[in-house]
């Protein structure tokens, strides 16, 4: 597959900076949950970091409530991060595979 070193750590290197450019993308895109008929809206970046919480007035009073819509919220927006993560490496390794298209 590598006539020489040199192949490799050319390939190697090239992984690096497509590593580098996916984490890249990751911070720049933005999802966005909502939970209780829209009460809550919770958005996030692709690396899983919250950016906003908008929160409606009517939730102040419940507290119970509100914990609860906001752990559903919370734990809906990791699971699409994630989904979106799975997703991108195996965009990545399909690009890098030279098998990946061989039938």
């Amino acid at each position: 597959m590598f006539d020489n070193m040199g192949d490799m750590a050319k390939m190697l290197s090239n992984m690096q900076e497509n590593a580098q450019k996916m984490d890249e993308q990751l911070a720049s895109k933005t999802f966005t949950i909502t939970s209780g008929a829209q009460m809550i809206e919770i958005t996030g970046n692709g690396k899983g970091e919250i950016t906003d919480i908008k929160l409606d007035d009517s939730l102040l009073d419940n507290k119970e409530t509100l914990e609860i819509l906001l752990i559903s919220a919370i734990n809906d927006l990791a699971k699409m991060v994630e989904q979106n993560k799975q997703n991108n490496a195996m965009n990545a390794l399909g690009s890098i595979n030279p098998f990946a298209n061989a039938k």
